[in-house]
C-alpha cells in the first residue's frame, strides 16, 4: 500500500507572520521620523528626487496625457531603488553602523536580479491597470481620450459619478494587489537577499495575515502622500524620506524569521 506523500521539512530560515495592532503603523512612523531626522541630508537627498519625479509627472499629465502612463512606468523602475537606499539607512542604525551616503546608493547592486524580477512584476501590473483604465474611459467617453484637463473636469463633475465610481473601484483593486506585493518585499530582499517571488509572496502573507492593520497603513500612507502634494508637492522632501524608513520598520514589526524549530531569531541579527 503506498504512503501518502509527506513533504520535507522547510530547510533554512522561515518566515514568520507576526501579529499586529492598529497602533503599530503610528510606531513604523515615529520610528522612520527619529531615523529621518539622524541623517537628514540622506533624507533630504531622496526626498528632492522624490518632488522632482512628483513635479516632472504633473508637467507631463498637463501637457501630454498621453505619456503620463510610460512616464509612470519609469518611475516604478526608479522609485524601489530609491527606496532601498532609505532601508538601508534604516537597517544600518538598527544595527548600531553609521549610514553613510555612499552605502545607501549603492545597496541594491547586491540584489540586482531580485530586484529587476520584482520591478518587473510591479509594471505588469502597472501596465494592466492602465489597460484597464483605458477600457473605463473608452466606455465612459466615446469622443475619444479625453485631456488632462478634461480627465480632471470629468472626475469632479457630479454628473459623471458612474464614471467615478467604476474608475474608483478598478484602481482600488490594483492598487490593493501593487501594495500586497510590495509592502515588505523590497526591504526584505536587502536584508536577506530573498528572491523576488518569493519576497512577494511573503509580502501578500503579511497582507493576508493583518488586513485590517495593513489596511490602515496603506491609509496613512495615501493620505500623507496627498497632503504632501500641496502646494507644489513640497511636502514630498520630507514625506517621501518618512515613508521610506518607515516602511523598513512596518517590514522589521510584521516579520519575524526563525532559524530553526522554536528559535525565532530578528531579521536584521542573521547577516553580518
Amino acid at each position: 500500500m503506498n504512503q501518502p506523500y509527506v513533504p520535507p521539512p522547510p530547510v533554512g530560515p522561515q518566515a514568520l507572520m507576526v501579529a499586529l495592532g492598529l497602533r503599530d503603523p503610528f510606531r513604523w512612523l515615529a520610528a522612520g521620523w527619529r531615523d529621518l531626522l539622524a541623517h537628514p541630508a540622506i533624507g533630504l537627498f531622496y526626498g528632492l528626487c522624490f518632488w522632482l519625479m512628483a513635479l516632472t509627472l504633473a508637467a507631463v499629465f498637463r501637457t501630454k496625457p498621453e505619456y503620463t502612463l510610460s512616464l509612470i512606468s519609469g518611475c516604478l523602475l526608479l522609485g524601489p531603488f530609491l527606496a532601498m537606499g532609505l532601508y538601508e539607512v534604516s537597517r544600518r542604525r538598527e544595527r548600531g553602523l553609521r549610514p553613510d551616503f555612499r552605502t545607501s546608493l549603492t545597496c541594491w547592486a547586491a540584489h540586482t536580479r531580485s530586484m529587476g524580477m520584482l520591478v518587473l512584476v510591479l509594471i505588469v501590473l502597472e501596465l494592466l491597470w492602465g489597460r484597464a483604465s483605458l477600457v473605463v474611459f473608452a466606455v465612459f467617453f466615446n469622443t475619444g481620450m479625453p485631456s488632462g484637463t478634461g480627465v480632471m473636469n470629468a472626475v469632479f463633475n457630479p454628473d459623471n459619478w458612474e464614471f467615478v465610481a467604476v474608475y474608483l473601484v478598478v484602481g482600488g483593486v490594483f492598487a490593493v494587489l501593487v501594495f500586497s506585493f510590495a509592502v515588505v518585499s523590497i526591504p526584505m530582499i536587502l536584508d536577506r537577499d530573498t528572491d523576488a517571488i518569493t519576497a512577494a509572496i511573503h509580502s501578500m502573507r503579511v497582507v493576508l495575515a493583518n488586513p485590517a492593520v495593513l489596511l490602515l497603513w496603506g491609509v496613512l500612507i495615501t493620505t500623507l502622500v496627498l497632503l504632501a502634494l500641496l502646494p507644489w508637492a513640497l511636502g514630498l522632501v520630507v514625506v517621501g524620506p518618512l515613508l521610506g524608513h518607515a516602511s523598513w520598520h512596518a517590514y522589521r514589526g510584521a516579520v519575524f524569521w526563525q532559524d530553526a524549530p522554536g528559535v525565532p531569531t530578528p531579521a536584521a541579527s542573521l547577516k553580518p
